[in-house]
Parts: C-alpha cells; structure tokens; sequence
C-alpha cells in the first residue's frame, strides 16, 4: 500500500480547488479505497478478536472501536477546519446520557432521574435506536454551540471549545435530577457484541470520507490552508466549520452512547481531561490531516496502551514475575508522542492516505 492524497486533485492549487471543484463522483472514484482499506482493517481486527474466544480481549477490541469513532470525529472537525477542539468530549458526554435516559428501566430512571419529564421516564428503547437519537442530540447541540464558537479562529477558538467541555462537564456534575450528579449512573443495558461497535466504527469512516469529498470539505480545507484566498474565492469559512462541526459532534455522540452501553455505567468526569487527552493524541500522531492517519494512530496507540497495561499488571516469564511501575503508560505515551512529533510535526502520516495506487501528484 502506498500513501496518497485523497481529496485534492493533482497540479490544482488552493485557489483552483475553490473556484472550479472537481467534476461529480471524480474524487469518489479515485477516493474510495481508502475507506474500503481502514473498514477491512476494521474487519480483520474483529475476526481475529472472534477467533481468540477471550472475553477481557473481546472488550478492548470494543474500546478499540470506540475509540476509532471519537477520533474519527474529531478529524471530521480538527482535521479539515485546521481548528484545534478541545471540547469534543463533551459532545460524546451528551450521546452517553441520552442513551441513559431511553435505555435504563423505567422504574430505575423515575429514582436515579426525578426531574426528567414523565414521557421521558417511561420511554425505554433499544440501544441502537437510542444510539440514533443521542447521535442527533449531539448533532444539534453542536448546532447550537457552534453558531457562536465558529466565527472564533486559532487560538481563541481552541479555548472557547475547551470552555464549552468545561462548561457541560458542570452542568452534568451538579444537575443531579437529571444527570444523578457524579454519581455513578447504573443499569444501562450491557452490549459485548463486538458487531455493533464495528458497525459503528466502519459507518462513521464512510462519513468522514463523505464529507471530507464533498464541496463543503473541499471548501473548508481550502480555508484551512488558504484563508484569505479561500474567503476572497467566495468560501464562507464559519458556515463551511459549522457544517464539520455538526457532523463531527453526532459523530461524538453515536460514540458516547455506545460507550455507555460497552461499560453499563456513566459518570460526567468518564467524559472530561483523560478522555480528550488520549483522543487528541491518537489523532495527532496517526496526523490530524489524514483519516488513515487517525485510525492507525487508535489503533498503534492502544495497542500500546495495552501493552502496558499488562506489564503493569504483572507478568510471569518462567519462574519470574516482571511488572513496570503503575503509571507508566501515560510517561510512556507523552514519550512518544514528543519522538513522533519531533520527526514528523504533522504526524506519521501527514495529510497522505492509505491507497492501492500512488497518486500522479506524489
């Protein structure tokens, strides 16, 4: 396999990209392997979690995928926008909640959650559907958040976001009618079917790959590398980030609300700095430009993790136990992201894709 690019037709500059796009389904064409290669790689990593028969395995490949869709989000948004977000988090808080409220048993819900309206109470739902819904309430709510913070450019937007992250970690803290508070927020149904986490995973590819196509992906990373260009060529730059935004924050809610049904519980701080760090890192390494990049990223980086995991755990090499000191997967992590980072700024990467064919502008 080699790296190509998959948006930008060869020999066009900023400008061009802009003021003449590229003919209908061209960069489909030329494009669609991409999505087709990660969603194999997807596949092949489930078989192989199928043939092992462990359930502890079973559940980190399902973290695995889970991950996968919240990074995909953000490349969705950072990727393409050039906007550094650190208040995507939030939005996968939201999804996580949603399918609290239509999943949990009635009778459960009227004590945990006394201030949810009395049709919200007696709804109960399966977990795909309310993995929909909480999808579209991620969606809208980065509708909402996103009319304001989107007219916001480099550093100012970044910290607007992370307001934003704080700012719906305090309301679910302290609303303890509706959210329980920080408490532990129970009886979610349990799903370890690793296919619908898989599903999920490959479907939020598809639509990263479509947007980052489309005209309105086209647009905004034009803008990403040429602003000044891209507004005079007629770009509207805050529509065009409101539009990734949107779809990178249903995105982030689909993966809340299967996040919540991978561990049967919630809290407000499972969705805070320790999630966002780690999902900002995958996606920084793989390279934030490149969907390829982010995947492979999730999946090398816990790969690593969970190496380490293990190690500190304890384990047994003949007659003797070897175990690294607890926390070093997260010394050992900023390691490698500072090694990475100082050999390629832009991540393994960069803004290349994985394809069957060199592209004629490499």
């Amino acid at each position: 396999m080699s790296a190509a690019s998959p948006a930008i037709e060869p020999n066009l500059t900023t400008g061009t990209i802009v003021a003449k796009p590229p003919r209908p389904f061209v960069l489909a064409r030329r494009t669609i392997i991409t999505p087709i290669l990660l969603a194999l790689l997807m596949i092949a990593i489930a078989l192989l979690t199928m043939m092992t028969g462990s359930r502890p395995f079973n559940q980190v490949i399902i973290d695995v995928f889970l991950r996968v869709i919240l990074v995909v989000g953000l490349y969705v948004f950072i990727g393409n926008s050039g906007v550094l977000s650190f208040g995507h988090i939030g939005f996968t808080c939201l999804g996580a909640y949603v399918a609290a409220w239509l999943t949990i048993n009635p009778i459960m819900k009227k004590m945990a959650f006394s201030g949810l309206p009395g049709w919200l109470i007696k709804t109960q739902m399966p977990y795909w559907e309310a993995a929909i819904i909480a999808a579209i309430f991620a969606g809208l709510a980065a509708l909402i958040f996103g009319r304001i913070l989107m007219r916001l450019s480099g550093i100012a937007a970044s910290i607007a976001t992370f307001a934003m992250l704080a700012m719906i970690n305090t309301i679910y803290s302290n609303w303890e009618t509706v959210t329980g508070g920080t408490s532990s927020v129970v009886g979610i149904p349990i799903v370890r079917s690793i296919w619908p986490y898989l599903i999920a995973a490959i479907i939020s590819i598809f639509i990263a790959w479509a947007h980052a196509i489309s005209r309105s992906g086209l647009a905004l990373r034009a803008a990403r590398d040429e602003p000044t260009a891209a507004a005079a060529s007629g770009v509207d730059i805050p529509r065009e980030r409101l539009v990734a935004f949107v779809i990178s924050g249903a995105i982030m809610g689909l993966g809340g609300a299967l996040m919540a049904h991978s561990i049967g519980v919630v809290t407000p701080d499972t969705f805070y700095l320790g999630l966002t760090f780690i999902t900002i890192a995958m996606l920084v390494v793989g390279g934030m430009g490149s969907l390829s990049g982010g995947v492979i990223g999730v999946v090398f980086l816990s790969a690593l993790i969970q190496t380490l995991r293990w190690l500190e755990a304890g384990v047994s090499i003949g007659d003797v136990a070897f175990a690294i000191p607890k926390g070093l997967q997260e010394i050992a992590l900023g390691i490698i992201m500072i090694i990475i980072l100082a050999l390629r700024p832009a991540g393994v990467f960069g803004n290349r894709e994985i394809s069957l064919t060199r592209n004629r502008g490499d």
